[in-house]
């Protein structure tokens, strides 16, 4: 299909080999998050063996851009099936726990918009084949833009606020990151130093191997699951399809510098641990496991990621991303940077109208918010 002078096409992913090849060159002419990298799309191809098509858009016979939308019914309400495409994700509750975040198409430095409309046009040209595309966790800026272009009622499913360290500016300020920190937090995260430092010496250590990486990742588990709960969209440790993901990710993204295990220890405890992707010098932080303690005094959580925080400002990474999440800790620690929205753009069907007027009836009873949700 012509759209403008880009040309998109869409095809199976026949040829994995090809694939990579071509998303890594695009990569080295874009500057993608950790989830729109090979690191972990090409993984997720690889884990799961998502039945995925791939759109690739040409500018004069150039790769300008690439994504991936999977086909999938969802059922919803014990009566309501939906079709839906979804981008970077299978459709698979237990799957998608990985939960992919900064979603969007791969494109070419400067291409951005172009890319993005481009396949957005694409697949509204499709418009019989499906009813809702669903797209998270974006940008809601950009979630605006698809919802503009494709001229469909956006359905806020879940949102939430992202908070960061920008590092970069950290250290041409020349200050240490507790100095930026409020008066009560740095206290706090002071306060917990000198206790620990009770029980020896308190400092980050990481693994020395592959199979030292993956014992941290298992023993981040139970702690895990008792912060968060084993049920369906609580602690992915309760998943066998999460902890298998990421257990193969790490094996095979440890040696490559992709991902990081810290672990803080205070004398002979490991009081938290830390699991991180890497990737352009960006830290992403995406779960850890903290040691409970009866005493509220102590707080191996925030002194934790300070400690991690300084130890990638002092090793020149440019920035600590805590992602999606309004947990108290992350924004006493960061700052926001963005908003985060999963959204499902929804055809004017019937039975989707009648489902967000119901909706939106119920919230108005109860006095709730109309959109969003916790995942």
């Amino acid at each position: 299909m012509t759209t403008g002078k880009l040309e998109v096409s869409q095809q199976a992913v026949t040829n994995p080999d090809q694939l990579r090849a071509e998303w890594e060159d695009l990569e080295s002419r874009s500057a993608p998050t950790v989830f729109l990298s090979w690191q972990w799309l090409g993984h997720w191809l690889d884990v799961y063996e998502p039945d995925a098509r791939v759109l690739r858009v040409t500018d004069n016979g150039r790769l300008i851009g690439l994504g991936m939308v999977v086909a999938s019914d969802e059922r919803r309400h014990g009566l309501l099936r939906s079709r839906c495409l979804r981008l970077h994700q299978t459709g698979s509750k237990v799957l998608d726990q990985i939960w992919i975040e900064y979603n969007g198409f791969l494109a070419e430095h400067g291409r951005d918009r172009d890319v993005s409309s481009a396949c957005l046009e694409f697949l509204e040209a499709q418009r019989d084949t499906w009813d809702e595309f669903v797209v998270g966790a974006i940008d809601a800026d950009e979630a605006d833009f698809y919802a503009r272009t494709m001229g469909l009622f956006k359905h806020v499913r879940w949102e939430a606020p992202c908070y960061g360290v920008d590092l970069d500016q950290l250290r041409r300020s020349g200050r240490h990151y507790l100095d930026t920190l409020s008066r009560n937090t740095r206290y706090q995260i002071n306060r917990a130093h000198r206790l620990y430092e009770e029980r020896g010496p308190v400092e980050l250590i990481r693994p020395d191997n592959v199979d030292e990486a993956l014992a941290v990742f298992d023993s981040i588990g139970p702690r895990h699951l008792e912060r968060w709960g084993s049920g369906p969209d609580q602690s992915g440790f309760a998943n066998p399809d999460f902890v298998r993901f990421h257990r193969s990710l790490i094996r095979s993204q440890w040696p490559e510098g992709g991902v990081d295990l810290v672990s803080v220890r205070a004398g002979d405890d490991v009081i938290a641990s830390f699991y991180n992707l890497l990737h352009n010098q960006v830290v992403y932080f995406y779960l850890g496991g903290m040691m409970t303690e009866a005493d509220n005094k102590l707080k191996p959580g925030l002194l934790g990621h300070s400690l991690c925080i300084e130890d990638y400002r002092q090793h020149g990474f440019h920035y600590y991303d805590f992602m999606g999440g309004d947990e108290r800790y992350k924004s006493n620690l960061g700052e926001c940077h963005r908003q985060l929205v999963q959204v499902a753009l929804q055809r004017p069907r019937f039975k989707l109208k009648l489902e967000n007027a119901l909706r939106e009836a119920k919230h108005h009873w109860l006095g709730e918010p109309g959109a969003g949700y916790g995942r």
